[in-house]
């Protein structure tokens, strides 16, 4: 893994995307649609890990660095 290329903004967005898509995903398992949930959980764990590691592999492909804003 490379240095940290997510911070600021960036950070609390994806924090708060993350949260947000558990949300999704809890509601839409106990309404029995499996696949949204699984997707929205997936997506949660993403941007959760995203913003608690402060890296972005898709971010340092693309040579993003939200570190300064």
């Amino acid at each position: 893994m490379e240095g940290k290329n997510v911070g600021g903004r960036d950070r609390t967005v994806r924090g708060i995307l993350a949260v947000v898509l558990a949300i999704v995903a809890i509601g839409a398992l106990r309404e029995g649609r499996r696949t949204r949930g699984t997707l929205a959980a997936i997506g949660a764990i993403g941007l959760g890990i995203n913003a608690v590691t402060c890296f972005c592999g898709l971010n340092a492909a693309l040579g993003i660095d939200t570190t300064e804003d």
